[in-house]
């Protein structure tokens, strides 16, 4: 039987899109997913990004109870078409992607990253990186032939393949000396992260005090952007009681980082993307529109382009920045994903010894590019942070919100009038409004709106802006209160 994959993401309800497939795991069914990753193969044949010959085809998952019967069906699916399932087993997002780009290969994430665990999706990266939005046309439109006898025989997952895992943790061992975070006492916040052993090694092996957090046998959807009340209290209890220079922690698939100060708060990602950019010495920067307008105020980088919402966004950016000419080249996001487009020579780092690039998220460096930049400018996290331009950004969402109804909300708001209408009390007058990715709202008094329908979950998402923390917690408050309302009317 044919399947259009356009016509599948109605009929399956598991969506497609540039982040891959994401849908109910009941739903991810092993005929879903299997015509899923043979519609993205046949489009990588017919753009010439590979060709059958048992070329391999990396699979890897995280750590929800649905990942491995997924696998399973994504690896057959490679079988069918003639590829060579290469099983890196549980490992991070960036790990996987990493041994696609250095073996020349697709690399296939079975994630749903930092949703709840009755859902999961399947990350897929071109040998040359990331799928992009030019790409989600060509795959979507795929014709896939599913042969009725495609499930008849017993299918068994490769023996795993610890290689991707051991080049993921050497890529940073192998560039940044043993004893770099000597003194450095770091707590490391395991719950379900995929990669929490990979973590705790990587910084013991650069000379730092790890003392593992919160492991948990049940999966718990850590959200970056979104962070649960319950981790903000434990890494506050847990830097009261232990004294940790910082806690370190990630989402599900470990692509997506958190980084405490020496109190345990925990930093927005948009403020650890500035401080990781200014290690690295990067002179043009990447990042979406909602992103902490003190990327500018700095005057560190010399480019500065922003983006919709995504990683896709992201490295199409960035590429256009290597294009122009750029030499150190990032990327970061509001939920801490940080990229990088160039190799960097790092500060203090092996002899000769440059990092590669990773052109899409990682979890690892911008952490240890942080704790670096504290070492070097000699103080704590909180001092760094001190020094930046006082600009604060708070966001919330409301799950279980279709994208339908978050259209219906925007829609309300196409003249300034209805802005201030609904908004105006709390917030005053509009001075601007950007609609590059969703709505983003300046008012006089510089303080920012920004709500738009998240990209792959059933969730609306409102971002702020202030010029204190107090106020932007004030603002949050303020403008879920306002959204919770206009959805229930």
């Amino acid at each position: 039987m044919n399947y259009v994959i356009n016509d599948l993401m109605q009929s399956s309800g598991v969506k497609f899109g540039t982040s891959g497939a994401r849908g109910l795991a009941d739903q991810m069914t092993e005929q879903v997913c299997y015509t899923y990753t043979k519609g993205f193969l046949q489009y990588l044949e017919q753009t010439g990004e590979v060709s059958k010959n048992g070329k391999p085809v990396a699979i890897a998952g995280d750590l929800r109870p649905s990942t491995g019967r997924i696998m399973t069906a994504v690896a057959r699916a490679a079988v069918d078409m003639g590829y060579v399932p290469v099983n890196c087993g549980r490992i991070p997002s960036p790990a996987v992607a990493l041994y696609g780009i250095e073996n020349h290969c697709p690399a296939i994430m079975v994630t749903g990253s930092h949703i709840p665990a009755d859902r999961n999706g399947i990350k897929f990266n071109k040998a040359s990186g990331e799928v992009l939005k030019t790409d989600e046309a060509g795959i979507v439109s795929q014709v896939v032939e599913v042969a009725d006898s495609a499930f008849d025989a017993p299918f068994e997952m490769p023996a795993e393949d610890p290689s991707a895992g051991r080049a993921y943790i050497e890529r940073t061992l192998s560039v940044f000396p043993s004893d770099c975070l000597a003194g450095k006492k770091v707590g490391i916040y395991q719950h379900s992260a995929v990669g929490r052993d990979m973590i705790v090694e990587i910084f013991s092996g650069l000379g730092a005090d790890v003392t593992p957090l919160g492991r948990s046998d049940t999966f718990i959807p850590v959200d970056t952007e979104a962070i649960r009340d319950e981790d903000v209290a434990l890494a506050a209890r847990w830097a009261a009681e232990q004294g940790f220079d910082t806690i370190l922690s990630t989402d599900g698939d470990s692509d997506r980082p958190l980084i405490s100060d020496e109190n345990g708060q925990w930093l927005r990602g948009d403020i650890a993307g500035i401080l990781a950019a200014r290690y690295l010495g990067a002179d043009s920067v990447s990042t979406p529109v909602s992103c902490n307008t003190a990327l500018e105020k700095t005057g560190w980088f010399a480019d500065v382009r922003r983006t919709k919402i995504g990683s896709p966004f992201v490295v199409a950016s960035m590429n256009e920045a290597a294009e122009a000419g750029c030499t150190g080249i990032i990327g970061y996001e509001a939920n801490g994903g940080f990229l990088t487009n160039s190799d960097f020579l790092v500060p203090g780092g092996k002899e000769g010894c440059r990092l590669s690039l990773l052109p899409t998220r990682d979890a690892v460096l911008p952490v240890l590019s942080i704790i670096l930049l504290s070492i070097q400018e000699g103080t704590t996290i909180s001092g760094l942070l001190d020094g930046l331009p006082q600009r604060f950004t708070a966001s919330d969402r409301i799950q279980n919100f279709p994208t339908e109804e978050s259209a219906e909300i925007l829609e309300q708001f196409e003249e300034v009038s209805a802005i201030e209408a609904a908004f105006g009390d709390a917030f005053g007058s509009v001075q601007s409004i950007d609609r590059t990715d969703g709505l983003r709202v300046t008012f006089q008094t510089l303080e920012v709106l920004h709500m738009r329908p998240s990209g792959n979950a059933p969730e609306f998402r409102c971002y702020n802006e202030a010029a204190s923390q107090s106020r932007v917690l004030e603002m949050q408050r303020q403008a879920m209160e306002i959204l919770l309302r206009l959805k229930a009317n």
